[in-house]
């Protein structure tokens, strides 16, 4: 059976590392299997959910190269769910309710001052029909409720091996709301079944809805030994809480806005949890790559400082012809091959194109005025060559008896404005004398 994956997210926000990592890992799994890669939008809750954010999502996705071979919304099933839901009410397994969210609270409630878990106590299972007529008489609308099972369900995961669900530990779950619309708990059953997905791969959190999702597969008659589950450990933040799609500084989109590359993000994310050390290679590598016996069953901590630490080992061995569209207009291959062993970010770029082909304004250097002068008197006249640099400073240095940083320091401070940066033997031929020239003036007065 060929392998089918899907990534569902709900479009209430950003993508961010947390659900980019499943994402993505479906789509390896996919790949290295020859299989389908489905991207489903969980949209059901209309309150929520937004064209803009379903838009973003697949921006995202591509930006990270992720390609998909089927797309689709809920919203566009809801024929698809009612007939479902009618089967599941004909076999007696969704049954109508009509409690307040007080009224549950307080059951709650007391069941805990009980000592007693606070699951649902199945009241509305003994409502007669003449108690139902009078509840919507007076107004009122069912939601409904799927009646679990008694039983133990247990899989094999892929990642954490035996897995199991007390469904009796487990509150009914409630599968549509009074308004009618479905809840993704329902809703993902039918769309997997109908989409013949083979593997559910996602976090660790959704074990207990594969349980209870494997009673409903069975209650509409389907075959639930047909799926097979991996659940990866959760990612958690800096503070080792659970990343949110609502941390907007970590959001791809605001990593990509810094001028971090999709290949970083990819290669960290692609092995963050394993055995096996980041490697930068295109998504097709990693695919072939891909081995659920890595993962370990700890959660993984998301840290952009190693994200950052293989944006810049990526900047450092990128080709000029890859790069040239994003760099500004009238950037050479001579630039950047001179800046790029000193980018954490491509956008730090700018900053060097400002250097040598903008208008800057360096510091004035207390106490080096006279130095600066006569650096000023000894800058040769162009044209210039690559040798440049070094028979300038030879000549200061003759001059001034100076060397080392007390040589070298002032001049980088006067012509970039920074203490540090790219080789100023590769940077100054690009600035050109005048340039060079009014800032050693700026910088001496």
């Amino acid at each position: 059976m060929s392998t089918v994956v899907r990534f569902a997210p709900s479009p209430t926000g950003y993508l961010h590392p947390g659900n980019a990592r499943p994402a993505l890992l479906n789509w390896l799994f996919a790949h290295k299997t020859g299989g389908k890669f489905i991207l489903r939008f969980d949209d059901t809750d209309a309150s929520r959910g937004t064209q803009e954010y379903a838009d973003a999502i697949r921006q995202d996705l591509t930006w990270l190269g992720l390609t998909w071979d089927d797309s689709f919304r809920q919203s566009d099933r809801l024929p698809a769910y009612e007939a479902a839901a009618e089967r599941l009410k004909a076999a007696g397994r969704l049954y109508p309710c009509f409690e307040s969210e007080a009224e549950l609270q307080a059951k709650r409630d007391y069941r805990v001052k009980r000592g007693q878990p606070p699951l649902y106590d199945r009241a509305m299972l003994k409502l007669t029909p003449e108690q139902r007529e009078k509840a919507e008489a007076g107004g009122k609308r069912p939601y409904w409720r799927f009646k679990l099972s008694e039983r133990v369900i247990g899989w094999h995961d892929l990642v954490s091996g035996t897995r199991e669900v007390k469904l009796s530990a487990v509150s009914d779950p409630v599968l549509i709301r009074a308004d009618g619309t479905p809840l993704y708990t329902f809703t993902s059953v039918v769309d997997d079944i109908d989409s013949k997905v083979t593997h559910i791969l996602r976090g660790e959190d959704h074990i207990t809805n594969t349980g209870v999702q494997l009673d409903i597969i069975d209650a509409l008659g389907a075959n639930k030994s047909k799926f097979s589950f991996a659940h990866f450990p959760l990612l958690t933040g800096s503070d080792g809480g659970k990343l949110s799609k609502r941390t907007e500084s970590i959001s791809l989109r605001s990593m990509r806005a810094d001028g971090i590359e999709p290949m970083a993000i990819t290669a960290y994310l692609a092995r963050l949890g394993t055995s096996a050390d980041p490697a930068l290679m295109p998504l097709e590598n990693l695919a072939l790559d891909f081995d659920f016996s890595r993962f370990s069953r700890s959660p993984a901590r998301f840290d952009i400082a190693q994200v950052l630490a293989l944006n810049r080992k990526l900047m450092h061995g990128i080709d000029f012809a890859t790069v040239a569209p994003r760099l500004p207009p009238g950037a050479t291959e001579a630039f950047w091959l001179a800046i790029r062993g000193n980018l954490d970010l491509l956008a730090e770029a700018r900053g060097y194109w400002d250097v040598v082909a903008g208008t800057i304004v360096p510091p004035v250097i207390e106490g080096e005025a006279e130095f600066l002068r006569t650096a000023l008197e000894l800058l040769p006249a162009e044209p210039w060559n690559d040798a440049i640099w070094s028979d300038w400073t030879t000549a200061i240095k003759d001059a001034t008896g100076r060397k080392g940083k007390p040589l070298f320091m002032p001049l980088r401070l006067a012509l970039t404005g920074e203490e540090h940066g790219p080789e100023l033997k590769a940077l100054l031929p690009l600035m050109g004398r005048t340039r060079a020239a009014q800032r050693l003036a700026v910088a001496a007065s």
